[in-house]
């Protein structure tokens, strides 16, 4: 039987909860709209059509895994990407996640 450490554990619990985040095509296509540029809340709702609450609740546990930074501006938040686990692919569509040890290339 194989033994796995409790480091091993934990980056493989890092990794399964970052894949399970990334499952939901709506975080995905909030990431995919980051990489063109930062936006409000506002802005993501009225390029997904979908409601407030709803892009909140997306951006609320992409940012809690990492994956994307905030700005306030006034009473404004803007997003943006993480540069330190999310990096634009500059040659062709698609993104790297980096999560702990591996790197999940989307594309």
């Amino acid at each position: 039987m194989i033994q796995v450490n409790q480091e091993q554990a934990d980056r493989m619990d890092d990794v399964i909860t970052i894949m399970r985040l990334l499952a939901d095509p709506t975080r995905l296509r909030v990431l995919t709209l980051l990489q063109e540029s930062e936006l409000n809340v506002s802005a993501i709702c009225e390029h997904l059509s979908l409601a407030q609450p709803t892009v909140s609740h997306h951006l609320g546990l992409l940012r809690s895994m990492g994956l994307v930074n905030t700005r306030r501006q006034g009473k404004q938040v803007f997003y943006s990407l993480n540069s330190e686990n999310v990096e634009s692919l500059p040659e062709e569509p698609g993104m790297v996640i980096s999560a702990g040890s591996m790197e999940l290339r989307l594309q």
